[in-house]
């Protein structure tokens, strides 16, 4: 008897395996998303021979990101700190296979600041040159990720 019912129950699925809630997918989507941004930041730190910094990278949901962008850093140049923060995917509005690569890219993009940092500290921030200073940024993150992925 005891075997006939393991037999049985062994092809219905069981409900938790079957119907997981929402809120758990985001929530494993935000843990994929953050060991993936700390992997990329492994790869990109030592591509850009940023080793000296102690850098690490957070996953953050948009309401902690200025309005219309997908991340930031914060860093302490004397101490040679930084905190990269990447937008939840939650809160994307790509396709979900779009998702990891623009984490990347983001990671990158913000490392390209770090590095500028020393050089433009000096310099008088206008929105004009913030403005120029990020289409750089872009331009250079970009083109070292399509590198780094052999195109």
């Amino acid at each position: 008897m005891i075997l006939l019912a393991l037999v049985f129950s062994a092809g219905v699925p069981c409900w938790s395996q079957s119907a997981i809630p929402a809120s758990q997918k985001a929530y494993e989507r935000t843990l994929q998303a953050q060991a993936f941004a700390n992997e990329r930041l492994w790869v990109w730190q030592r591509r850009l021979n940023l080793q000296d910094w102690d850098i690490s990278v957070l996953v953050a949901r948009a309401s902690e990101l200025k309005p219309k962008t997908l991340g930031n850093v914060h860093w302490d140049l004397a101490k040679k700190v930084a905190v990269i923060r990447v937008l939840d995917p939650v809160d994307y509005k790509l396709a979900p296979n779009e998702i990891l690569p623009d984490i990347e890219l983001t990671v990158v993009h913000e490392l390209i600041h770090l590095e500028m940092a020393p050089t433009l500290a000096d310099l008088r921030r206008t929105d004009a040159n913030r403005v120029q200073e990020e289409k750089a940024v872009n331009r250079m993150a970009e083109a070292l990720v399509l590198l780094g992925r052999g195109q």
